[in-house]
């Protein structure tokens, strides 16, 4: 197969799914705009799993993603209506498309649905970000990649500590190296970004004198025990913080009557370059995101990770990132003395992940494992 005639579908659903999609995106406009062939055509899945403009659109215009083909509205839900209203919807497009590769990305119900879909039709699957673990398998996201890297045909992983987790598990074949689309994005991003005066003055912060905090997932949001615990921390720090609010965790805060002191900045979910932006001029971040763990590090700037454990644990290797948990004093331990150690290692490949996304693609790796 050669890339004159490979049509992939695109499955995206969550925020950080159009922040990794948009590198590969752009990488196959580059790529058709260099050839005399027909090029790659892509079409692009849009489950509605994030669907409010604050969470989706708003994606789709500051990184110049390609409209989607198909918008399939599923919205939120309980995770098994939610992933079975994707997989009936989705295996409703593969069937007409008929694609060469479906392509997926991390680890949300999207992705799951997406891989379910194709190997049902036995169509060949690529799983960007494959063989990340946390090896904790109350987490929604741990059971959705496990899942998708079994049934997946290409596993395009992000390090070697993947390739060894996917190893552990027998899986060897399409196995790639090719970095973290992510990182490419933050590149791009810089190009585009405010500068630090700008954003300062957006949200009224002082450049290094802020933290930044974002809790969203479900074993924070959705553990009245975990989160007081964390709110509690925050309540506590004698420091501005800024925090971005995603819609689940404004609900559990109404719902609960958690209380946010006044040196709590709460502000609504921002675009991908803003976010970049607050991430590049806060003195440390506090989180529950894997992405934004990645760009703390890439960013130089110190990360307290409000879980118990981590799937991106060459960060913490290294000596930039702390695990907490929700523990109320460890996380007030962190923000007073935690500090990175001397010296830098880059992680996570060369900013050029989604190239060699492509280019394994156009190969149709299955064999051994091999390193882009």
């Amino acid at each position: 197969m050669n890339s004159s005639n490979i049509k992939i579908c695109t499955i995206l659903g969550a925020r950080p799914q159009f922040i990794k999609a948009a590198t590969v995106s752009r990488a196959i406009k580059n790529h058709n705009a260099e050839t005399s062939h027909e090029g790659i055509q892509e079409i692009i899945i849009h489950t509605g799993q994030h669907y409010d403009d604050e969470m989706s659109a708003v994606f789709f215009r500051e990184l110049e993603i390609p409209d989607p083909s198909y918008n399939l509205g599923i919205g939120s839900g309980t995770h098994g209506a939610q992933t079975g209203k994707m997989l009936a919807s989705i295996e409703e497009v593969l069937l007409r498309e008929k694609p060469d590769w479906v392509l997926i990305y991390g680890d949300t119900n999207s992705t799951l649905a997406g891989a379910l879909s194709a190997a049902k039709l036995q169509i060949p699957i690529a799983h960007v970000e494959a063989g990340l673990r946390s090896f904790n398998r109350s987490m929604p996201e741990e059971i959705n990649r496990v899942m998708a890297d079994h049934l997946s045909d290409l596993l395009l992983c992000p390090s070697h500590v993947a390739v060894y987790n996917l190893l552990a598990e027998g899986i060897s074949k399409g196995v790639a190296i090719v970095g973290d689309v992510m990182a490419d994005a933050l590149h791009y991003a810089a190009s585009k970004i405010r500068d630090a005066t700008d954003i300062c003055r957006k949200f009224q912060i002082q450049h290094k004198a802020y933290l930044l905090a974002t809790i969203h997932r479900a074993e924070n949001t959705d553990n009245i025990e975990r989160l007081q615990s964390i709110i509690s921390a925050l309540n506590s720090i004698d420091e501005t913080i800024l925090l971005p609010i995603h819609p689940r965790t404004k609900k559990v805060l109404l719902d609960m009557d958690l209380r946010l002191k006044p040196h709590i900045r709460i502000i609504g979910p921002v675009g991908y370059f803003d976010m970049v932006a607050v991430e590049s001029s806060a003195r440390m971040i506090l989180t529950d995101s894997g992405g934004i763990q990645k760009e703390a590090y890439w960013l130089k700037v110190p990360c307290v990770t409000l879980r118990d454990e981590t799937e991106w644990i060459e960060t913490v290797e290294k000596g930039w990132n702390r695990l907490t948990g929700a523990d109320s004093s460890a996380i007030i331990e962190a923000v007073n003395n935690f500090a990175p150690p001397p010296g830098y290692t880059p992680l996570y490949g060369d900013g050029k992940a989604a190239k060699y996304v492509l280019q394994t693609i156009n190969k149709g790796v299955v064999g051994k494992i091999e390193n882009v």
